[in-house]
Parts: structure tokens; C-alpha cells; sequence
């Protein structure tokens, strides 16, 4: 009998002490990365729900998940947003409402990018614009969907792209410094290209004559090396070809040291089962531009436009030219081509 009185004496004790813990439980704050933290007040719900913990725990928020909601979380009935419907109580959804929950001044936000400079969006420029209401874009997923997106995803649409799309506000595709706070484009790019000298593209110079959004990313991505492009490729009017065309400036098939400083191209030396044949840039250049042999004649890539003698004397190859009239035919004397020792 004593020892039923003992337990019935702790249990008791244990149920009277429940309601003084719990009100005694401290307020959560939920902490922001660009706004002063959330707070929850233990206190103000309890006294709402008779002190009753199990409301909540864990049917809306488990304490060993630990998980993070959106505002889109709530307003779908989560966390939150399962008690604050604007019935229950005030609703997530209610543009009025905001302050109740978030205090103070939303800071700007910093994007950290690699080689881009930071871009910075400012709340104070934005909310004025949209007449304070939070949701314009915090309850759209394809603007705050939570994840990072590229620039052509933006160009698509997405995140700023919703907005900044050349008709509500500039484009993403233009002037980068609006958004990117000291952004300096590399001045030379240099795309190393193996048996070719190296191709330099001057930022400097074609800021001179065009914006940004001229050119990225309708042709190049904003990453070095995302796509390669060949000269065949160019000349179909894709990279550089989309401008370097012959009509709007120089075709890509010109004078090549125009884009490839250090060119200097040298002999070449063909294996035949008569010798080796050469070919010596520095003669025919002497002549003729690039473009009268590439890439009509010549394809940019050693042993492409590999052809027989026969081919030749039927006007292919060096037999475009070496056909008695414009220079000496290729039946002529073998030795002038070949090494016959």
C-alpha cells in the first residue's frame, strides 16, 4: 500500500509539473540569412491551447528533423501555416499580415560568384516597385524556388528573369555592372587550341562597339570553355562566325593572324610512297591570303583533306591552282614537291 501511494504521489507530482514547464518553455528564434530572425513565442501559443505541447510536436514540427520551411511550405498548410490559414488564426498568405512575424528591414542579398564579381539584391529598391507586397515573389516558386540558377536560366525565366526580362524591367542580358558590383571582364581571353597558335578575343574592344547581352548567352555561355566551336563551325555563322561573316565585320576565314597573334605557320610535310611532299606557308602566303585555300581547298586540320595525285590533276587540292595556268601544273616536275633522294 505505501509503495502504490509512492508511486501515485510521483505521478502526481509529474502531471502538476507538466503545465509549469511548459510555459516556462523559451521562445524559438528562426533565424534568417537577410532579415532579422523570426520568433516564436512558446508562451503566447500555450496559453492558446491550454499548455497542450502535442498540438504541435510532433504532428507539425519534429524536433529531431529539424527541417526548414518556405514561405510556398506554409502557404500550401505547413508548419506554420497549418494553424495561420486566416481562419485559425491570421493568415501566411496575408500581405498585411507580414510585419506580425518578420520585424525590421529585410537586408540586401549577396550572391558570391567565381570570376563574376558579387551580385547584390537590394529589398529597398525592389519592395517600392511592388507596393511592399512580399509575395510578388515569395510565393512564386520559379523566383524563389530556393535553388541557385544560371544566367540562362534566368534568361528563361527563372529567378530574376521573371521580372528582368527587357519589358517589366532590363533584361538579365544586359549591362552585367547593373548587377554585378565590381565586375571587371578579363580584358584578353585566350583559347588554346593544340598544333594552332592561340586565339585571343579582346573584351575591351568589342565593349567598345557592343553590350554584353549582344553576345552572351545567345552565343557564348558565361563560362569559359563551355562550348568549343571549329572554324567549319564559324563559318557556318556560329561563335564568333554569328558577326565575323565578311558583311557585318572580317570573316572568320581571313587573314588568321588577325585573331591568332603568334601565327606563323610553318612547311608541312605529307608522306607519299614517292618521297615526302612539302608545302611551305610562307611562299604561298607570300601570294595569296588564308582564305583563298581554307577551308574552300583546305580544311584547319592536318590530313583532312587528304587527296591523290589523280585528284589533283582533276582539280582538286593543289591541283586547284597547279593546273599549268595559275601556277605550275602538278604533272610538271615531281621534285619541285617532292623529296625523290
Amino acid at each position: 500500500m505505501k509503495h502504490g501511494l509512492f508511486a501515485f504521489a510521483s505521478l502526481l507530482t509529474l502531471v502538476c509539473a507538466i503545465p509549469g514547464w511548459a510555459s516556462e518553455t523559451k521562445d524559438i528564434n528562426f533565424k534568417l540569412r537577410n532579415a532579422e530572425p523570426v520568433v516564436f513565442s512558446h508562451s503566447f501559443h500555450l496559453g492558446k491551447y491550454n499548455n497542450n505541447c502535442r498540438i504541435c510536436h510532433n504532428a507539425l514540427f519534429n524536433l529531431r528533423e529539424r527541417k526548414r520551411y518556405t514561405m510556398l511550405d506554409m502557404e500550401k498548410g505547413k508548419s506554420c501555416g497549418a494553424c495561420h490559414t486566416g481562419i485559425k488564426a491570421f493568415g501566411v498568405a496575408d500581405e498585411a499580415e507580414c510585419k506580425r512575424c518578420h520585424k525590421g528591414k529585410p537586408s540586401p542579398v549577396v550572391y558570391k560568384m567565381k570570376g563574376a564579381g558579387e551580385a547584390i539584391f537590394k529589398h529597398e529598391a525592389h519592395l517600392p516597385k511592388l507596393n511592399n507586397k512580399c509575395r510578388t515573389c515569395h510565393s512564386n516558386k520559379n523566383i524563389t524556388g530556393g535553388k541557385n540558377v544560371t544566367m540562362a536560366q534566368m534568361e528563361k525565366g527563372l529567378s530574376c528573369g521573371a521580372c528582368h526580362d527587357g519589358k517589366k524591367a532590363f533584361a538579365v542580358t544586359g549591362d552585367c555592372g547593373k548587377c554585378h558590383k565590381g565586375m571587371a571582364p578579363p580584358k584578353v581571353v585566350t583559347f588554346k587550341m593544340k598544333g594552332v597558335a592561340d586565339a585571343t578575343f579582346s573584351h575591351d574592344l568589342h565593349l567598345s562597339m557592343y553590350k554584353c547581352g549582344d553576345c552572351h548567352t545567345k552565343l557564348f555561355q558565361y563560362k569559359a570553355g563551355a562550348k568549343r566551336y571549329t572554324m567549319a563551325d564559324m563559318e557556318k555563322g556560329k561563335s564568333c562566325g554569328a558577326c565575323h561573316n565578311g558583311k557585318d565585320i572580317f570573316a572568320s576565314t581571313g587573314d588568321c593572324s588577325k585573331c591568332h597573334p603568334a601565327l606563323k605557320p610553318g612547311k608541312l610535310t605529307y608522306k607519299t610512297s614517292i618521297g615526302e611532299a612539302y608545302f611551305d606557308h610562307e611562299i604561298h602566303l607570300g601570294m595569296f591570303k588564308c582564305v583563298d585555300c581554307h577551308t574552300k581547298v583546305f580544311k584547319y586540320k592536318k590530313g583532312a583533306s587528304a587527296a591523290t595525285m589523280a585528284d589533283m590533276e582533276k582539280g582538286t587540292s593543289c591541283g586547284v591552282c597547279h593546273n599549268g595556268k595559275d601556277a605550275f601544273n602538278v604533272t610538271d616536275d615531281c621534285v619541285k614537291c617532292h623529296n625523290m633522294k
